[in-house]
């Protein structure tokens, strides 16, 4: 069964919607949900950076974990597998990102690189970006050892995204990277975080962690009207 997240809080100027792993990362499906010709689709080469990519009339992918435009009619996106899916709309410069944070992403401070090109690419201010945070595996399901931990808390600061059970640390990236987006000055209404933990959730999602290794991927896609 198809399974398609639009999160309420993004207003009508953009289509902006979560996979699961029906369609996953179908760009066929995901074309037809999005009303675009599959060509207009961009996607970047991810290798878990802090690289951010600015779409303009050049579709050729670049490596990087997050990508923002302001072209109309261009639906960027990530794929996912327990990482954070990142959606980006600033309602008043009309400026779209997507952003892919895993740990080394959250590490690198991807979503406030994100922001910082947005603000002196496009003069955006934080005060008119919303933000949706999709589906990723949750901090049950998330155990890490110290260095990811003490990597994360170096870009993030001290929070309550890290839990400690026994000698194990578990950690909710979600989270840390609300406490990244409201430290660049993002109103706390304007975030939106999934509840769905994409471990606990295989028949929905794909999972690197539930499954132990090679997976499919979902997505996180976004475009102007």
């Amino acid at each position: 069964m198809e399974h398609l997240i639009f999160p309420e809080l993004f207003s009508s100027e953009v289509k902006a919607f979560f996979t699961g792993k029906v369609p996953g990362d179908d760009l066929e499906r995901i074309a037809e949900v999005a009303s675009v010709d599959t060509r207009k689709i961009y996607l970047p080469v991810q290798r878990h950076t802090g690289t951010v990519h600015v779409v303009d009339a050049d579709l050729e992918p670049a490596i990087a974990d997050a990508v923002i435009t302001r072209n109309r009619g261009i639906l960027i996106g990530v794929r996912t597998a327990d990482c954070v899916p990142i959606l980006i709309h600033d309602r008043t410069t009309h400026v779209i990102g997507a952003v892919h944070a895993g740990w080394r992403g959250t590490a690198a401070a991807i979503l406030k690189n994100t922001l910082r090109t947005m603000k002196d690419r496009f003069l955006s201010s934080p005060l008119n970006i919303v933000i949706a945070i999709g589906p990723a595996v949750r901090s049950s399901c998330y155990d890490v050892g110290y260095e990811v931990v003490e990597s994360v808390q170096k870009a993030t600061g001290e929070g309550d995204y890290v839990t400690v059970v026994g000698e194990k640390c578990f950690i909710d990236l979600q989270t840390a990277n609300r406490y990244q987006a409201l430290s660049m000055g993002v109103p706390e209404e304007h975030l939106w975080i999934s509840e769905d933990c994409t471990s606990c959730l295989p028949d929905r999602y794909f999972s690197y962690r539930f499954s132990k290794g090679s997976t499919g991927k979902q997505g996180a896609f976004i475009k102007l009207v």
